[in-house]
């Protein structure tokens, strides 16, 4: 399991918590819209530098009582199997609470870190209306098993877990009626949260934008009582 990054403090990526964020290596998908190319194509990956665990844990080590948790996103966490158990549970056992960032795609890893109680936050992105097609078209993935999906945001809502489903949007992927459509399938979470595309860097494909904010009035008035916390970020 490779570390791609490490963000020593954040007061946002995990609500209401002063974390740290770890960058896994490594995903099975190729959203267009993704602006961590170094954590996700693979020769991208081979030439960032990596993190030791040795490192990592040793920064941890230093953060006992300053630091409520850590954020373990990527890339996506779950494609590293059972690494990724241990590696939560060693950060578990640091007295740390754990968030995890997923795009949902390994309901079975997803299970077993809930039923050994590893991960104290969940946050998913639903890429797109639950269809074949459409997710394919926002995951650049043509085998896209959109059970699995489905099962994750089942697993999640029902688990006892403190979690949000998100979706990053952009134009060129999803239209208005998609992002209702999206609202919909998920509603009656805890919480949803729509996020404008971020172009700070470059992402995997050309020419993929953020929407207008003015165009996305009419969408928040329809789903915002879907849940009971909603925001457009």
């Amino acid at each position: 399991m490779k570390i791609g990054g490490l963000q020593k403090v954040t007061l946002i990526d995990y609500p209401g918590k002063i974390a740290c964020t770890v960058f896994l290596s490594g995903c099975n998908f190729r959203c267009p819209f993704c602006y961590s190319k170094e954590l996700v194509l693979p020769e991208e990956i081979k030439n960032h530098p990596a993190i030791s665990s040795e490192d990592f844990f040793n920064f941890l080590e230093g953060k006992k009582g300053l630091l409520d948790g850590c954020v373990v996103c990527g890339g996506e966490p779950t494609v590293n199997g059972e690494e990724l158990i241990d590696f939560c549970k060693k950060i578990k056992d640091m007295g740390f609470l754990v968030k995890i960032d997923t795009n949902g795609s390994n309901p079975e890893l997803l299970e077993d870190l809930i039923s050994k109680k590893l991960i104290d936050y969940i946050a998913m992105d639903v890429k797109a209306p639950l269809e074949k097609e459409k997710y394919g078209k926002a995951t650049g993935v043509k085998d896209i098993d959109i059970n699995k999906i489905k099962k994750s945001i089942n697993l999640i809502k029902d688990s006892g877990v403190d979690y949000e489903f998100r979706t990053t949007i952009s134009p060129q992927i999803h239209s208005i009626e998609d992002i209702i459509q999206i609202a919909k399938e998920v509603s009656g979470s805890k919480r949803y949260f729509l996020q404008q595309l971020r172009k700070e860097k470059e992402t995997i494909s050309d020419g993929i934008n953020s929407y207008r904010e003015e165009d996305l009035e009419e969408v928040k008035k329809q789903i915002k009582d879907l849940f009971q916390i909603f925001r457009l970020r």
